[in-house]
């Protein structure tokens, strides 16, 4: 086992898992307080770097692309004070981290973590029910509905819509974009045959951000919705499987197909819509 104790967290590794528990010193972020413990499988990992400093070092994990819901919201826009992925470490713990490094490459290598991006999550997402306040509302998320209720200072053509209640079902996409500049940051949902394409500040499915303390929370929020949505390389992989030119593919290779696409529907990937579309597609081609 490796483990690295510094003020911003601890990181262990027993070979298979790598858990990170956020520190309690007050330049630990709220983001990362509020997500708490991570537990991030060995096939989650596609690298881990440390970058020494004079001041401070900084130990660095790369996700495997899609395999974490919240990475997957918020790409590379968090700060590093904010990106769990990331530990600073003292000086006089170098020798550490390098010694960490080497354990986590060493079974990464030994257990052929393919480097090529996830078509699911391998990590479950910000644990709920959850509950954030922000910008000009409030979002409360418990895995089935999620709410949105405004707060004083929300524009007054939006605070009319009253408090919203959506379905997860109803739910197709998670938009979150952090403050920057003078532009206000948001995190927006995409619903079901209600599309919008009004700012933030006047759409009832977006939470306008002004860029204040607690305002990244609500990426947390976004996360756990994001979380139980159907993975985006998923739905890419369905599509292609439909798409592809008859004379590219044999009998048996779309027989395949047939069955991949019904593992896709059985495991909630694919609605009954969507496999239905894709099968009759892949059939017009046998």
């Amino acid at each position: 086992m490796a483990e690295i104790i510094q003020r911003e967290g601890t990181w262990t590794f027993d070979g298979e898992t790598l858990r990170i528990v956020p520190g309690r010193d007050k330049s630990v972020s709220l983001l990362r307080k509020e997500l708490g413990e991570l537990a991030v499988p060995l096939a989650a990992l596609a690298g881990i770097s440390f970058e020494q400093g004079k001041k401070s070092g900084r130990l660095r994990l790369r996700l495997r692309e899609g395999a974490d819901p919240l990475l997957q919201l918020t790409g590379n826009r968090l700060k590093d004070s904010e990106d769990p992925y990331q530990l600073a470490v003292d000086p006089d713990r170098y020798g550490v981290a390098e010694y960490f490094v080497d354990e986590v490459r060493q079974a990464h290598l030994l257990d052929q973590i393919p480097s090529v991006g996830c078509d699911g999550y391998l990590l479950p997402g910000p644990s709920i029910p959850l509950s954030v306040t922000a910008g000009d509302g409030t979002a409360s998320f418990d895995g089935d509905q999620l709410r949105l209720e405004w707060k004083w200072n929300t524009e007054e053509a939006k605070a009319a819509s009253g408090t919203r209640t959506l379905a997860l079902a109803d739910i197709t996409a998670v938009e979150w974009q952090p403050s920057a500049g003078l532009e206000n940051g948001y995190l927006r949902f995409t619903v079901r045959h209600s599309p919008t394409k009004a700012p933030p500040k006047y759409d009832p499915n977006a939470i306008d951000l002004y860029g204040f303390k607690k305002d990244s929370l609500m990426a947390l929020v976004g996360a756990a919705v994001q979380a139980r949505l159907r993975h985006p390389a998923a739905t890419e992989k369905s599509a292609a499987i439909a798409a592809a030119p008859a004379d590219a593919v044999d009998h048996d290779t779309l027989l395949r197909r047939l069955r991949e696409l019904g593992d896709l529907h059985q495991s909630g990937i694919l609605t009954d819509e969507e496999f239905t579309t894709a099968k009759q597609a892949v059939l017009k081609r046998l």
